[in-house]
């Protein structure tokens, strides 16, 4: 998130306001980023690692490089510590992405002796001053991963920019993904079950295969990846079924009558017994 409120030019000192946790001191720092392609903030749809470079100062005591760090006080949210303290150490502002929070690592000062909790963000770089209140003591460096890896003195900011890194790998293997529509591999039983909205129905289309005699096999085969209503669709669909199995037996039947009574002639019997009685009914079962 980027801070609304005015910065001011002078950094702030002593220890009034420090927070603590269990006597470690907390602090908080930002990584500072930018696309090297353009050297303006944007944002890049599977932006590599080796697009980016990251801004390290040096310390107020020595040579030493690391990303900007400071106090969390007590009058201030972990964010606006994190944007002052790299404003202040470094002449930078932008966005504090909170989302993409690195994690809090556990250390100890090896200068003052005491324990720290050290919180990190990534900053994404909209804003580099020419003046900012530690200008005289500090000096700046934009360098590529590798090359920032290399000459962090610290060992848990470098960690910190591994997880940068390992978030933004992960970021692009997902926007890699393929989209698989849900509707892709319904079962009849699925889509048979589904509800939907009526007016996007698609009509099942009906393929029989069958034996011309006994008609062993009915099959539904049904198109379209939209779902369609149960009752609405389902009995008309097996009434069809239903018919034209019927017709087939009742052709059947017709065929064994005629032979029948070509018998009965034969034999001089003039009564033709039928050869389905009137309380029978004839049952299809049809599979998907």
């Amino acid at each position: 998130m980027a801070m609304t409120k005015t910065l001011s030019m002078i950094s702030r000192t002593g220890r009034d306001l420090q927070r603590y946790n269990d006597g470690c001191r907390q602090v908080v720092g930002c990584i500072p980023y930018r696309y090297r392609k353009t050297n303006q903030s944007s944002t890049v749809q599977g932006t590599q690692i080796d697009d980016l470079e990251f801004l390290l100062i040096s310390s107020q005591k020595s040579p030493r490089w690391m990303f900007p760090k400071g106090g969390w006080e007590t009058d201030e949210a972990l964010e606006d510590a994190a944007l002052r303290e790299t404003f202040e150490e470094s002449g930078v502002i932008g966005e504090v992405e909170v989302h993409e929070f690195l994690g809090t690592w556990n250390f100890k000062s090896k200068s003052q002796g005491t324990f720290h909790e050290g919180h990190m963000f990534p900053l994404l770089v909209t804003d580099e001053l020419d003046d900012w209140p530690e200008k005289t003591v500090r000096k700046r460096l934009w360098l590529k991963f590798s090359e920032a890896r290399e000459v962090c003195w610290h060992s848990w900011m470098k960690e910190a920019l591994d997880v940068f890194a390992s978030k933004l790998t992960k970021r692009n293997k997902e926007e890699e993904e393929p989209q698989t529509c849900a509707f892709d591999e319904l079962s009849y039983e699925q889509t048979i079950g589904a509800v939907s909205d009526p007016m996007f129905c698609v009509e099942p289309r009906i393929s029989i295969e069958a034996n011309d005699l006994t008609c062993e096999e009915l099959r539904i085969s049904l198109v379209g990846k939209l779902k369609f209503n149960q009752e609405s669709r389902t009995k008309p669909l097996f009434d069809e079924i239903s018919n034209v199995a019927n017709s087939m037996f009742s052709e059947e039947a017709t065929m064994s009558t005629k032979a029948q009574q070509m018998f009965n002639e034969e034999m001089g019997n003039g009564h033709v017994t039928p050869m389905f009685g009137e309380g029978k009914r004839i049952s299809i079962a049809a599979f998907s």
